[in-house]
């Protein structure tokens, strides 16, 4: 086991990650690591909800708008960025606290492994990403399916960049995603981790407060957000854009749907994308669970302090 350790806060969109992976590093000494795989993009602040200036300046974040929303990004450049990040911190004695809701980023920063350029192929993903749209997303969806079931319940058919990834890692290497991850996790990890997810025991509560947080998006200016992406030149079609909320009013600024259609579009991709992390983030037995509307837990951020001290120690 690493003797490095780092605090993990993750769980579904709105949840309340970002305010207690805040008060953590406060309490602790610790700064903040982003695990967003859309919060890396540069001018996509509203619609990947990322911290406020306000709580930028409380507490030191990396990871944040280290992209361009015009180009690729992959889980490996992920992983080999915020593992310097950690690797700094560690060297200055602080405590890393991983906050984010992408569990594909997080268990591949933690395990230390990731797949190497022979599973790149830009020539065979143009193809896979050409098939997917003449197929259609359960199409191809269903390719996967018949290789890889597993990878393939975790995913949803619009999840294009993942889709294509899974089949191109297979054809190029043999191995299912599947079989990577249960590889890398009979490895030493990397870091030492203890994982605090906050969520709801009541499901309808979350989904309340995902229908709540889009409408503040809106309120705070998401539709000028999307417009001013496009007019800068970044393309509908580019990966960043593709994100939930950005993609549907992209939709709508394109005359494809109307506004409200689009605002009843994300609230429902966003409802179904915080089942797939829960989905994700369950199979971790380890981790502690924290629901803010647990009554035996009349203070979350201190019931998460009180287990980060005992990890740490």
């Amino acid at each position: 086991m690493s003797s490095k350790k780092v605090l993990v806060v993750a769980g579904p969109t709105a949840s309340g990650k970002t305010s207690l992976g805040i008060s953590l590093a406060l309490a602790l000494g610790g700064e903040i690591v982003s695990a967003d795989s859309m919060q890396i993009y540069r001018r996509m602040d509203i619609g990947t909800a990322k911290a406020t200036p306000s709580e930028l300046a409380r507490v030191p974040h990396h990871m944040l708008d280290v992209a361009d929303p015009a180009e690729e990004y992959s889980v490996s450049r992920y992983v080999e960025e915020a593992a310097r990040c950690c690797e700094e911190l560690f060297s200055r004695g602080k405590v890393p606290v991983l906050v984010g809701g992408t569990g594909l980023y997080i268990d591949s920063l933690l395990s230390g492994r990731s797949f190497g350029p022979r599973s790149e192929d830009p020539a065979l993903r143009a193809s896979l990403n050409a098939k997917y749209d003449a197929l259609g997303g359960e199409g191809l969806l269903e390719e996967l399916r018949s290789f890889d079931p597993e990878r393939a319940a975790l995913l949803h058919s619009a999840d294009k960049k993942r889709i294509v990834r899974a089949i191109e890692v297979y054809l190029l290497t043999g191995e299912t995603i599947t079989a990577h991850d249960a590889a890398t996790r009979a490895l030493p990890p990397r870091y030492e981790s203890l994982f605090l997810i906050p969520g709801f025991r009541d499901r309808a509560l979350l989904y309340q407060r995902i229908d709540s947080r889009v409408d503040d998006m809106v309120r705070q200016g998401l539709f000028g957000e999307v417009r001013s992406l496009l007019a800068s030149g970044v393309p509908s079609t580019a990966t960043s854009m593709q994100a939930i909320g950005y993609k549907e009013i992209a939709a709508c600024l394109q005359g494809q749907i109307s506004a409200d259609e689009a605002i009843a579009q994300i609230k429902q991709a966003s409802r179904r994308y915080a089942k797939r992390q829960l989905t994700w983030f369950n199979r971790r037995a380890d981790a502690c669970r924290l629901f803010h509307d647990d009554p035996s837990v009349p203070s979350l951020p201190e019931a998460a302090l009180s287990v980060a001290k005992e990890f740490l120690s």
